[in-house]
């Protein structure tokens, strides 16, 4: 029967709003390493119909877990889209990670790319012959229209290859999928020829995946590995994930980890497993990046929710989402029985120098450093008027700690600050200054933000004797410590180069005028090497006067230097004379284990191993 005017206005209308109302279904998602020897994949994405009249597909800028704009669109050539019938639609590159496809009728789009996949060291993206690591954010483009769509993940590898991610598989052994695109780009994928293992802990699953060859023992990792993610306890009262993978490389040329929502990336040099100072560094990464899941993953400031891949994310928090990581990592180790004490107190140590040679405390807070990681640097000015959101973010959360225990007469701690914000603040929630200000207000009583403007707002510098005391510790240099003379400078360290890498601020060469840069030609008239450097200002005291010869701007130059001193040896951490039962609660209310040493003050055996 013929339908009526009214029939084909309302059939119309139906058909207009089944297109306007935003569509379901999936966005697919293929990788084809086709051409793994030359790091190359063909990527093929399928977008659902839409009725916009263009569709804009991005690839982010910048990858979570690293705050800085990367080049990350020049990897990708040959873009090209059609529509639903195959026919090619056209585009416009609009910005550095984004395509605009034109539309002339509802279509679904399909786009592919080729991908060149190299930048293992920034744990991005890297194809080889031997395995793929693919990081969603350095290889598959997204929609933003699409961007909480469902996503599905296939892959097509070589024989023998094997697949890893922390999201949920799919129908065939290399494919996954996700609740959406921002899922994906926190989950990334580990394929190849690859070692595989698994454990529980606390009834949730982990899976552990080594991809290359090294000195590295997989039964010490696993079981370590189990030991410290049972400890999340310590902090927090559940999980945000069911399933987690620890990704380890063992390679050459890149170091470093990356924290991700159900999963970690570990690199480390092949050969740099065995030996203890080695391995702590190896599994205190590995900690670090598993509270992560909790501390930027599961909460995070509000400047970084959601996720903006295309801008940078703007915060002043940093050193609470990396700072305070570092600060619990070796505690988690601690409690689990993975470090001993004396491990945990010799780290503590270094970073206490670090602190104290570092000139840019005296310029830079912790605040300031979080809103400006987006654009820091490495070298000389950066040493000189900036701090890390990393090791200073460390030291002012064991500041916050330690004032935290103090005002709330041992009950609380900087633990409980995590936990409520984890409790209160979770994705898509963030928090802010006055969030965390208020929870310190609530476990202490005590209104925080005269604290935080001394500490976090503006350079701060610890009395580390009278905050360790608080805890029955103190620091030295041995019973009899000797000084040696502080030149102020140092070099780069490549080859024979005698180039100044770094002029310390206020030191004895950046009082006689020297600046990174200038070239080292000789002291006291006699010519020095860079093998020699070091041994030459040994010939010398504290407080004597040494001329050296420079070429600077390509001239040379003379200068005087007055030498300074600084502390010989190695500083340590150490239980103060006759420490009070006070001093040893506060300890434990601290650090959660008992006290480590004996009656003379030296470490109890299990302490020191």
């Amino acid at each position: 029967m013929k339908p009526t005017s009214l029939a084909i206005l309302t059939s119309c209308t139906l058909f207009s709003m089944c297109f306007s109302i935003p569509s379901f279904a999936d966005v697919d998602y293929h990788i084809d390493i086709n051409q793994p020897v030359h790091h190359l994949a063909q990527v093929s994405v399928s977008f659902p119909k839409t009725m916009s009249s263009q569709l804009t597909v991005n690839l982010p800028v910048w990858r979570t877990g690293r705050y800085q704009v990367l080049p990350i669109a020049d990897g990708v050539r040959l873009f090209s889209a059609e529509d639903d019938n195959g026919k090619a639609l056209p585009w416009t590159r609009t910005a550095s990670g984004e395509w605009t496809i034109d539309l002339t009728t509802p279509t679904a789009v399909n786009i592919t790319y080729q991908l060149h996949a190299n930048e293992l060291a920034d744990r991005l993206r890297h194809i080889d012959d031997s395995h793929a690591y693919l990081d969603a954010s350095g290889v598959l483009m997204y929609s933003p229209e699409f961007r909480q769509q469902p996503v599905n993940v296939g892959l097509s590898v070589p024989k023998g290859w094997q697949s890893f991610s922390g999201m949920d598989k799919g129908p065939t052994p290399h494919s996954f999928k996700a609740a959406n695109y921002d899922v994906l780009v926190d989950s990334p994928i580990e394929t190849g020829i690859n070692q595989h293992f698994n454990f529980e802990a606390n009834g949730r699953e982990y899976d552990v995946v080594f991809w290359g060859e090294g000195n590295y023992d997989t039964q010490q990792i696993v079981t370590d590995l189990t030991k410290v993610s049972g400890q999340a306890s310590m902090i927090w009262d559940d999980y945000p994930f069911e399933r987690y993978v620890y990704m380890v490389h063992a390679t050459n040329g890149a170091r470093g980890a990356t924290e991700h929502l159900n999963s970690t990336v570990i690199q480390l040099p092949r050969f740099n497993f065995r030996e203890r100072e080695d391995y702590l560094r190896f599994i205190s990464t590995a900690s670090h990046e598993f509270i992560h899941t909790w501390n930027v993953k599961a909460y995070r400031p509000e400047g970084l929710v959601p996720y903006d891949y295309q801008n940078e994310n703007m915060s002043e928090l940093l050193w609470i989402a990396e700072g305070s990581t570092s600060y619990f990592q070796n505690q988690l180790l601690l409690r689990a029985g993975v470090i001993s004490a004396k491990e945990f107190f010799d780290d503590l140590s270094l970073r206490i120098v670090l602190n104290e040679n570092n000139p840019g405390r005296d310029t830079q807070s912790v605040a300031e450093a979080s809103l400006g990681q987006w654009s820091s640097t490495w070298g000389d000015y950066a040493l000189n008027h900036s701090v890390n959101i990393y090791s200073e973010g460390y030291l002012a959360s064991m500041a916050l700690d330690f004032s935290v225990i103090q005002d709330s007469d041992l009950v609380h701690s900087y633990r409980d600050v995590h936990k409520a914000l984890y409790q209160n603040f979770k994705i898509p929630m963030g928090y802010n200054v006055q969030d965390v200000q208020s929870i310190l207000t609530t476990l202490t009583g005590k209104d925080y933000q005269p604290w935080w403007q001394e500490f976090v707002n503006q350079p701060f510098s610890l009395d580390f004797e009278l905050l360790l005391s608080q805890a029955g510790l103190t620091t030295t240099y041995g019973d009899k410590p000797k000084t040696k003379v502080d030149a102020g400078m140092s070099l780069s360290g490549l080859h024979n180069d005698l180039i100044l890498a770094t002029v310390a601020k206020n030191g004895p060469a950046w009082q006689a005028g020297l600046t990174a840069g200038d070239e080292l030609v000789a002291v006291n008239g006699l010519k020095v090497t860079a093998e020699g450097f070091e041994k030459r200002f040994d010939d010398f005291s504290p407080g004597d006067k040494v001329n050296v010869t420079v070429f600077s701007n390509d001239r040379l130059k003379d200068v005087n230097l007055l030498l300074a001193e600084q502390p010989e040896g190695t500083l340590s951490i150490t239980a103060v004379e006759q420490p009070s039962a006070a001093q040893k609660a506060f300890f434990k209310a601290w650090l959660g284990v008992d006290w480590p040493f004996d009656a003379e003050g030296k470490w109890l055996k299990n302490d020191e191993a």
